[in-house]
């Protein structure tokens, strides 16, 4: 089930060697990091670090190991004040956001409560606008705090897999995220390099070829004796790139990280540079770009590309032709990967790529659609159409598109494209409906859905004439269904409320998921608190529950306006407690 809540150009040179401007001036008003103390009261190992790859985000902080389990004290960095509160059953969970003199805001994720002041101040918003999802300004003067102080204790909330505490350093000016290691440094253990898995070549499409192919080509990799990698010789003929699979890793932990420098350089010369010391939310998206989508996609493999597409507008990129090779010479070019992590360890492996001349086949282009990364982009056939804004593209590329006819369902199934293709915004696609199978009186129950990994994904959107019209963010393959049944409420072990002093239930959905919902106490709003698994709760509260026989009333609605509701008495005020559910209502 899938909570939704609302949620609050320059392009890269094709032929040039660019270091972004932008970047230097981000940077002029942030101090030189100055050593942090630890957070906690026991040594630092960390279970994730700034920039690692994570499915269309890089990661934005460092993960903090808490010794497996919940509620370790968390000490203030510094001193300054609370800016923001945020809860919510998704993402950083219960966070806390704490400015500084200095310029810099330090966040802490996933926290399984606050200290009792902030606390208070949050549940009384949560009574005051009836809702369990917050985010909170209060005055900078509500809650001014001192290095050293216990602001709040570690958990597992949000989209967590597991106890940590997720640390972010930012610019409190642009909100851009900083690498938090080199103000921990002294505290880290590291002296492991990274390691490269695995490289790839990319033939430029209709520019080049590797090994006599126009396809990509994993290139061997050879462990020779003490140690040291090398890589078997390749052949290639015109514009060709690289990728590398790669992990750093530190003292102490089996963690892997993500690998803070990489560079490529031919002959001597560097070509790429990727060094994630830094970046702006709004970037985070070109990850996709960056990596080998379709491999992720398909193998759950990242590999990082060492060639810039030219609608990736990623700040800490740099290169020299946008990081691809014109093989035009019957030589031995020789490509250098170096990977170094913000402790300076560094590893390095060569590539032998042999010049062949040869024919490099024209690119395959019948019946596909040729879409551009710089304009906007239309396509239609029969039942579907697609608009793809101007930005939402990182590279050209040929569309095969394909459809499966089907009488006996809502829409047919239109593929848009053979392989996944990300993209950067929304793109609007709209599908018809079958005319004789369009019979529901509410049309809000009609939804476009994706299938990706054989499972349907609800996309929605809104009816208009026959036909859906919604958002998407990759070209895949969609269809139409319609979302008719209600949310289900499930108590969790209602006989041990009374006793445990606290309700939970489980809320699910078929398809569109769980918009809303609410829970009421005889007839009053009372604050169930949820979590990642959909799991809500609510905890006595002496000051608005008093002892005796209650009713609780839980209302659940999804995204298509389906609404259920469970009923049930329980007792407060004893040692024990039953609850009697009555019959499920529908409405």
């Amino acid at each position: 089930m899938k909570l939704k809540l609302t949620v609050a150009a320059l392009l890269l040179s094709l032929c040039a060697y660019s270091q972004n401007e932008p970047q230097d001036i981000r940077n002029q008003h942030i101090a030189e990091p100055q050593e942090l103390p630890n957070p906690f009261d026991f040594p630092i190992l960390l279970s994730g670090n700034f920039g690692e790859l994570r499915a269309n985000h890089f990661h934005s902080g460092i993960d903090f190991k808490t010794q497996g389990a919940e509620g370790k004290a968390i000490h203030v960095v510094k001193d300054g004040y609370v800016s923001r509160i945020a809860v919510s059953p998704w993402g950083y969970g219960n966070c806390l956001y704490i400015t500084h003199p200095d310029g810099t805001t330090t966040v802490y994720a996933h926290l399984q409560r606050f200290s009792k002041a902030i606390a208070e101040y949050v549940k009384a918003q949560q009574y005051a606008e009836e809702k369990f999802a917050l985010n909170l300004f209060p005055p900078a003067e509500k809650f001014p705090v001192k290095q050293g102080e216990v602001v709040a204790w570690s958990g597992n909330t949000g989209s967590s897999g597991g106890p940590h505490l997720h640390f972010e350093v930012r610019d409190t000016r642009t909100e851009d995220i900083l690498d938090p290691i080199p103000y921990f440094k002294g505290g880290i253990k590291d002296k492991t390099a990274p390691r490269i898995l695995g490289v790839m070549a990319y033939p430029m499409e209709g520019a080049g070829v590797v090994n006599g192919s126009p396809k990509k080509q994993n290139v061997k990799l050879l462990a020779q004796k003490g140690g040291e990698q090398t890589a078997a010789p390749i052949e290639a003929w015109g514009e060709i790139g690289f990728g590398v699979k790669c992990y750093d890793y530190m003292d102490g932990t089996s963690n892997i990280y993500g690998v803070r420098l990489i560079t490529l350089a031919v002959d001597g010369k560097e070509i790429f540079r990727s060094d994630i010391g830094r970046f702006a939310f709004s970037e985070t998206r070109y990850l996709n770009s960056l990596t080998d989508y379709a491999l992720w996609q398909t193998k759950r493999s990242f590999y990082i590309k060492s060639f810039i597409e030219p609608g990736n507008r990623l700040s800490f990129l740099a290169a020299k032709n946008r990081g691809i090779v014109n093989i035009n010479e019957e030589r031995t070019y020789e490509f250098t990967y170096t990977l170094k992590d913000a402790f300076g360890n560094t590893t390095k492996l060569t590539i032998p790529v042999r010049g062949k001349q040869q024919d490099i086949p024209a690119v395959d282009t019948e019946g596909k659609e040729l879409m551009y990364w710089s304009q906007t982009n239309r396509f239609g056939a029969k039942g579907v159409r697609l608009t793809i804004p101007r930005g939402n593209l990182y590279r050209n590329f040929y569309m095969k598109y394909s459809v499966r006819r089907d009488s006996t369902l809502l829409a047919d199934t239109h593929y848009l494209n053979d392989e996944p293709v990300p993209l950067h915004k929304n793109a609007r696609l709209s599908i018809r409906l079958n005319p004789t199978l369009d019979t529901l009186a509410n049309k809000r129950q009609y939804g476009i859905i994706q299938w990706k990994r054989g499972k349907a994904s609800w996309v929605g959107g809104k009816y208009r004439n026959g036909w859906v019209d919604g958002d998407i963010r990759e070209l895949g393959a969609y269809t139409v269904r319609q979302d008719t049944k209600e949310p289900t409420i499930t108590p969790l072990q209602p006989s041990t409320w009374g006793q445990k002093r606290r309700i939970s239930l489980r809320l699910s959905d078929d398809l569109s998921g769980v918009e809303t919902y609410r829970g009421e106490i005889d007839g009053k709003y009372a604050l169930f608190e949820m979590n990642s698994r959909s799991v809500i709760t609510y905890r006595f509260d002496a000051e608005r529950l008093a002892p005796g026989k209650h009713t609780l009333k839980i209302t659940a609605t999804d995204a298509c306006g389906n609404q259920s509701t469970y009923v049930s008495t329980f007792l407060s005020g004893e040692k024990t407690g039953k609850s009697t559910p009555k019959k499920k209502k529908k409405q």
